[in-house]
C-alpha cells in the first residue's frame, strides 16, 4: 500500500513539470499535443522492444485501450489551451476539479452508489476553483478551458481504472498515445486550414523541451499512473494529483514570478485545495487499515 501511494506521488511531482513545459514551448497547444503523442509513441515503442512485451493481436481489445487514449489527448489540448489563456497556476489548479468530477461521473458510469464524503471533499476543491476564479476576469476563458479539461481527465482515468487491471501499464500506454497521435494527426491539417499563420516546426528549444515532456512527463508518468490505479481508486488517484497544482506552482513563482498576478482569494482557494487532499489521504489510508 504504501509502495502504491509513493508510486503515486511520483507521478504527481512529474505532473507538476507538465505546466511548465506547457509554458516554455512556444508552438499552439494543437500541435504541441500532436508532438507530444507522437514522441511518446516511439519512446513507449522502443521500451516495448527493449523489455520484449509482445503487441496486442486483438483488434478488439487494441481499439478499447485506443478509445480511452482520445480521452487523454482531447484532455491534454485544452489544458495547454488554459495555459496558453491564462497562465501555469489557474492551468493546474483547474485540474483539481478532475476530483469532482470523478465522484460525480464514476457512480454513473460505474453503477454504483455515490460516495457522501467524495461529494463533499470534492466540494471543497470547487469552493476553492471558485475563489480562484474570481481573482481576475482576464483569466476566465483559461479557467473555462481548464475546467472542461478536467472533465476528459475525469473520465480518462475511470475507464483507464478498468484496463490496467487487464493489461501491462507500458502496453497500454503505447496504444493510447498512438491512438492519440494518429486522431489528432487527422485534425491538423483542418486546424492548419483554420490557422495557416500557426507554426508546426517546433524550434530548437522546442523540440528539447518536447522530448523531455514526452520521456519524463507522459511515459513516466502515466506508466507510474496505471501502476498506481492496481491498488488505489480513481477517485483517491485523481485527489491526490490535486496537489500537482503545489508543484507547479512553486515552480512557476520562482522561474515565471507569476506570484505578483495572485491575490489573496488564490490562496484562500489553494489552501482549500490542499486540505481536501489530505483528508482524502488519511481517510483512504484509514479505510485499508
Amino acid at each position: 500500500m504504501k509502495k502504491s501511494y509513493l508510486v503515486l506521488h511520483t507521478a504527481v511531482l512529474l505532473a507538476g513539470f507538465t505546466g511548465v513545459f506547457g509554458k516554455l514551448i512556444t508552438l499552439n497547444q494543437i500541435p504541441l499535443v500532436w508532438f507530444r503523442v507522437l514522441l511518446s509513441t516511439i519512446i513507449l515503442f522502443l521500451v516495448l522492444k527493449l523489455f520484449k512485451i509482445e503487441r496486442l493481436k486483438s483488434t478488439k481489445d487494441a481499439f478499447k485501450i485506443a478509445k480511452v487514449g482520445v480521452l487523454i489527448t482531447i484532455h491534454w489540448i485544452f489544458f495547454y489551451g488554459s495555459i496558453k489563456f491564462s497562465n501555469i497556476s489557474i492551468g493546474v489548479v483547474c485540474y483539481c476539479l478532475t476530483s469532482f468530477f470523478t465522484a460525480v461521473l464514476e457512480p454513473i458510469i460505474n453503477k454504483k452508489r455515490f460516495s457522501a464524503a467524495q461529494l463533499m471533499l470534492s466540494m471543497l476543491t470547487l469552493i476553492g476553483i471558485s475563489l480562484i476564479f474570481h481573482f481576475d476576469s482576464s483569466y476566465q476563458l483559461g479557467i473555462i478551458l481548464g475546467v472542461i479539461s478536467t472533465i476528459f481527465a475525469a473520465l480518462y482515468t475511470i475507464y483507464n481504472e478498468r484496463l490496467v487491471k487487464q493489461y501491462d501499464s507500458k502496453l497500454l500506454n503505447f496504444y493510447q498515445m498512438l491512438s492519440g497521435t494518429i486522431v489528432l494527426g487527422f485534425g491538423l491539417p483542418i486546424f492548419y486550414y483554420l490557422f495557416p499563420t500557426e507554426r508546426f516546426i517546433p524550434s530548437f528549444s522546442d523540440g528539447v523541451y518536447l522530448i523531455l515532456l514526452a520521456l519524463f512527463c507522459t511515459v513516466g508518468l502515466y506508466v507510474l499512473f496505471a501502476e498506481s490505479l492496481k491498488k488505489l481508486s480513481a477517485f483517491t488517484v485523481n485527489l491526490s494529483f490535486n496537489l500537482e497544482p503545489i508543484y507547479s506552482i512553486i515552480i512557476a513563482f520562482l522561474f515565471f514570478n507569476e506570484g505578483k498576478q495572485v491575490n489573496a482569494s488564490f490562496y484562500v482557494g489553494l489552501a482549500l485545495v490542499l486540505v481536501s487532499v489530505l483528508l482524502q489521504t488519511m481517510r483512504s489510508i484509514r479505510k485499508k487499515a
